[in-house]
């Protein structure tokens, strides 16, 4: 395929990704090569950890940071300073041509930092990951709700996203005035005051067997060197779901789950509403002015 002008090689079209429902190899190419123009401005300047399964989700997986040594020449690289030590030289996906050789790499999702790779240690995003128990999808959209009124009172401005796995993610665009220090403290802060609420439905427990039925807010992603996963990416399970940004008002939906809109259903989607977090920099806060009012 010629795209940016950039010749990308494309190999094994046929091969079944999703055995169960058809989905091949080629399909996901287009996918991504079709939602490129949505998806990019979520991606650009980012690095990516490439989760890759080289035998369809049923075979083996397996996350990739380094880009490979036979990667072309003009896919665009960072060096990324890596919490134990050394520098990993990572993928920046900005633009369709490298979204394109990755799918064909059988990246399936690519996971991305929540900075940009001029001010590593600055995040201009902050998630809160709200993962429901068995069933319980219902009590993640109660959780983003309130979590969604507790930042406004706190002068942010959060959005909403399903995660195309179980649960959902309230992200907030910031400023890049804080460090991960100060915008994980804060973060835990709000999740704390929601937990102290409500703790019957809502927790901070990290062990899985302590949490019950509860909500658990995950605040962890809010991390240097932690990736998240970004809007319009394909999740490796039956229906090859995608994370797909929402209006507030979508969870009034009772019909909503998180795993709704696929890489056969969001064309239509978008065609009808276009992307709800188009003008995300737009609504971007400080953490530090914003800490000080919540405290």
């Amino acid at each position: 395929m010629r795209i940016d002008d950039h010749e990308v090689k494309i190999s094994g079209v046929g091969k079944f990704i999703f055995p169960r429902e058809g989905i091949t190899k080629g399909e996901l190419i287009d996918y991504y090569c079709r939602v490129a123009e949505t998806m990019l401005p979520h991606l650009r300047g980012r690095p990516v950890s490439m989760q890759r399964f080289p035998d369809g989700i049923e075979g083996k997986s397996f996350y990739q940071k380094q880009a490979s040594p036979y990667f072309p020449e003009w896919i665009h690289r960072a060096d990324v300073p890596m919490k134990k030590g050394g520098v990993k030289e990572m993928v920046v996906c900005d633009d369709t041509a490298t979204l394109v050789y990755l799918a064909n790499q059988l990246v399936l999702t690519p996971h991305v930092f929540l900075s940009r790779e001029d001010k590593l240690n600055y995040p201009d995003r902050m998630i809160f990951d709200l993962d429901p128990p068995k069933d319980g999808f219902a009590l993640a959209v109660r959780g983003a709700l309130a979590l969604r009124d507790l930042l406004r009172d706190a002068g942010l401005t959060p959005l909403v996203m399903t995660t195309g796995s179980k649960g959902l993610h309230v992200t907030v665009p910031l400023v890049r005035t804080a460090d991960f220090d100060e915008v994980r403290g804060f973060a835990q802060s709000i999740a704390a005051v929601l937990v102290k609420r409500d703790p019957n439905r809502y927790t901070t427990e990290m062990t899985i067997a302590n949490r019950g039925q509860r909500l658990f807010i995950d605040t962890l992603r809010n991390s240097y060197a932690a990736t998240a996963v970004p809007p319009y990416a394909v999740r490796p399970k039956p229906g090859a779901p995608v994370a797909t940004p929402l209006e507030w008002d979508e969870l009034d939906d009772r019909k909503l789950t998180s795993q709704r809109y696929t890489i056969r259903n969001l064309f239509s989607r978008l065609k009808r509403l276009g992307d709800p977090w188009a003008a995300i920099e737009r609504y971007a806060g400080e953490i530090k002015t914003e800490r000080r009012k919540a405290a």
